[in-house]
């Protein structure tokens, strides 16, 4: 797989195909058994601890349901890259703070906690937080799951957007086919850990492939059987009988 600078990708497949394994993969919490993960130019399966964290300094992460911290308020949630990993002084960290907020709409929430936002309000606050130190590379790990209509499409927005504002390089992991169509460059199909698709959103809607016109169209059977593999339903019930 290639991630060009300045695109956006999604990775789709069915729940177990390896998705997320790749995220921690190209984020040095795995390491490939064979094979390479290069990043900027360096193969991250090589670099040392702390070469490791200086790479990671370059990345987002938006983790599935936003994942902020409970107990810090919204400021110090978007805040908290920050003062880890620069010498800032807390005057520019509350301006960069702010307009991290405001990027995404959400300035006027500030000062109060995780518990206090809705779900769209919550992911959208972990989005600044990711993008808190303008990395060059952005990963997404279901960055749509449980959001209403209204919240996703201004989620997907955003990402669009900032990922556009940012140069950046940005990889979302989804299941959502028809929003992440809308907003993404290019798709990677995976299916037991190998990519068996790939192109452009359109050349994904129009493929032929059994298996991603399934998937894109949400049909109940096809290579993906609605019935899991067993023995004759006629002997299963007469064994039942018995």
């Amino acid at each position: 797989m290639n991630f060009p600078k300045g695109k956006l990708i999604t990775i789709m497949g069915l729940s177990g195909c390896g998705k997320t394994t790749l995220m921690r993969l190209i984020g040095g919490a795995l390491k490939p058994v064979k094979g390479y993960i290069k990043v900027d130019g360096q193969i991250t399966n090589d670099l040392s601890q702390d070469d490791l964290y200086a790479m990671r300094r370059k990345m987002g992460m938006l983790f599935q349901f936003g994942a902020l911290f409970t107990d810090m308020s919204v400021y110090d949630n978007v805040a908290f890259q920050m003062r880890e990993h620069t010498d800032l002084p807390e005057e520019l960290i509350h301006d960069l703070v702010l307009m991290k907020l405001n990027a995404v709409g959400l300035r006027g929430t500030h000062n109060l906690m995780p518990s206090e936002l809705s779900g769209g309000m919550a992911r959208r606050v972990a989005l600044a937080r990711t993008v808190a130190l303008d990395p060059m590379l952005i990963m997404y790990d279901e960055p749509f799951a449980g959001l209403d209509p209204i919240s996703l499409t201004v989620v997907g927005d955003l990402v669009r957007r900032l990922n556009d504002a940012l140069g950046a390089t940005s990889i979302i992991v989804t299941h959502d086919v028809q929003e992440s169509l809308k907003i993404v460059d290019y798709v990677y199909f995976m299916a037991n850990g190998v990519i068996v698709a790939e192109g452009t959103p359109d050349e994904i809607r129009a493929s032929e492939k059994d298996f991603v016109h399934q998937f894109v169209h949400g049909e109940m059977d096809g290579p993906v059987p609605f019935h899991y593999p067993g023995g004759g339903y006629r002997q299963d019930l007469n064994l039942q009988a018995v």
